[in-house]
C-alpha cells in the first residue's frame, strides 16, 4: 500500500477512528463484517478468514490511581492484569464497567478502537503485534475493523509493546 492510500473491502460507515486515520493520510484499510453477526472476537477473525493471532481486541482498564489504560491484545489471549499494571506502573489495574465505556470513550463495547477516543489513554499493545506485517482491531464499531502496519499505528497514537497476556 501507498502512504495515504486506504483500501476498502466494502463500503462502510465513517467512524471517528476511520476519519482519524484520513486526516493524518495514514495506509490503512477497512473490512466490514456486518452482516455475519460476529461479536466476539474469535468470530471475528472467523469471518474476516484471518489468523486470530493479529486479530487485536481493545480492553480498557482503571489503575489504582484513577488513571485509565488502554490494552490491546490477540483475540484469543486474555489480558493479565498485573502483567498490564507493571506495564503501567501501575499497583493494580481493573477492567471498566461495560456502562462505563461509552460516556469515557465515546465507543460502545464490541466496538472500541484504540484511535479516535474521547481522550488519549497510555495505550499498551501485545508485544506480539511487533512480529506481524500488519494487525486488525476495531474500526470504533461493531461490524468493523482496521488493519494497517504497527509502524503506521505509531503515527496515529503513542503506544509501548509489552508481554501482557496470561
Amino acid at each position: 500500500m501507498k502512504a495515504g492510500i486506504r483500501i476498502m473491502k466494502k463500503a462502510e460507515e465513517k467512524t471517528n477512528a476511520i476519519r482519524f486515520l484520513e486526516q493524518k493520510k495514514l495506509t490503512f484499510s477497512t473490512h466490514n463484517y456486518v452482516d455475519t453477526g460476529a461479536i466476539a472476537g474469535m468470530d471475528v477473525a472467523a469471518a474476516l478468514g484471518e489468523d486470530p493471532d493479529c486479530v487485536f481486541k481493545t480492553l480498557v482498564t482503571q489503575g489504582k490511581s484513577g488513571s485509565y489504560y488502554v490494552f490491546l491484545v490477540p483475540v484469543n489471549g486474555e489480558l493479565d492484569l498485573k502483567k498490564a499494571a507493571a506495564a503501567v506502573g501501575e499497583k493494580n489495574v481493573a477492567m471498566i464497567k461495560s456502562k462505563d465505556l461509552l460516556p469515557l470513550t465515546g465507543y460502545i463495547h464490541g466496538g472500541c478502537s484504540p484511535i479516535g477516543m474521547k481522550k488519549f489513554f497510555t495505550t499498551v499493545i501485545h508485544r506480539s503485534a511487533e512480529e506481524k506485517e500488519r494487525i486488525m482491531f476495531s474500526g470504533g464499531k461493531i461490524g468493523f475493523q482496521i488493519e494497517m502496519a504497527l509502524s503506521e499505528l505509531k503515527k496515529a497514537i503513542p503506544f509501548s509493546l509489552a508481554d501482557i497476556t496470561v
